[in-house]
């Protein structure tokens, strides 16, 4: 039995994770896929001093009081920073990485780093009447409609989980200056319809850090793949538990 922990992108929560959460506890892993602080059940929270270290910290916590090891760590989007910043503080917890149409950052680097068009996101937050909410990205015509969510009643759903988020995310950097986290194999999981002009990723290098050859899969669907396509990312999320 392998852990599963889920971890949610920019403005989303844990409840995305609801199609894909009992594909892989009924072939009889535990799976955990809570939302960060500000999101979903904690939406009250969410204020100016909520950060990427507050986000860190959830799952490290989470991590800690649960005594979760052997973890298969994925994190969706905004999420890749949160999980490489784990990773860093838990190693010695951590059996995989999986970078789920994620950010990859290096040591000491924010979202508007890895994905410069996030500094206009930041921007517009400091312009804004509030000074620091980042609002959701809107619903484009399709094929990438709603964070890839083309289906009505899907993009409907997902509307209901959605909020803001706070620029100190996207602006506070990761440190990654612990060695042992390069010793933990990766995946990157790459969802590739309907990507945005202006959102295109980093290459993966072709040897991890450990040494070993990369492992990218490609999904045929859009970004919230966890909503468009469960079955076939639970397929491939359980090929590494």
């Amino acid at each position: 039995m392998s852990t599963y922990l889920l971890v949610h992108g920019a403005w989303h929560s844990g409840e995305c994770w609801e199609r894909v959460v009992p594909l892989l506890a009924s072939a009889g892993h535990r799976v955990v896929a809570p939302s960060l602080t500000g999101h979903g059940d904690t939406a009250h929270l969410l204020s100016p001093e909520v950060g990427l270290d507050t986000h860190v910290d959830d799952i490290v916590r989470l991590i800690t009081e649960e005594d979760l090891t052997e973890v298969v760590l994925v994190g969706h989007s905004y999420a890749g920073l949160v999980i490489s910043s784990v990773a860093n503080q838990v190693p010695d917890r951590i059996a995989r990485l999986v970078y789920l149409d994620a950010m990859v950052p290096e040591d000491g680097e924010s979202a508007a780093d890895v994905l410069p068009v996030t500094q206009d996101l930041i921007d517009f937050a400091v312009k804004s009447d509030s000074g620091w909410r980042v609002p959701p990205l809107p619903e484009l015509p399709p094929p990438s409609g709603l964070f890839g969510v083309t289906d009505p009643a899907d993009a409907a759903w997902l509307r209901t989980m959605l909020s803001d988020q706070s620029v100190r995310c996207l602006r506070q950097t990761v440190r990654l200056d612990n060695p042992a986290m390069n010793t933990i194999p990766r995946t990157h999981i790459h969802c590739v319809v309907g990507e945005p002009e202006g959102l295109a990723r980093r290459p993966v290098p072709a040897i991890q850090p450990n040494g070993t050859p990369a492992q990218v899969w490609e999904l045929a669907t859009g970004h919230d793949c966890m909503i468009t396509m469960p079955v076939e990312l639970s397929g491939l999320l359980l090929k590494l538990g």
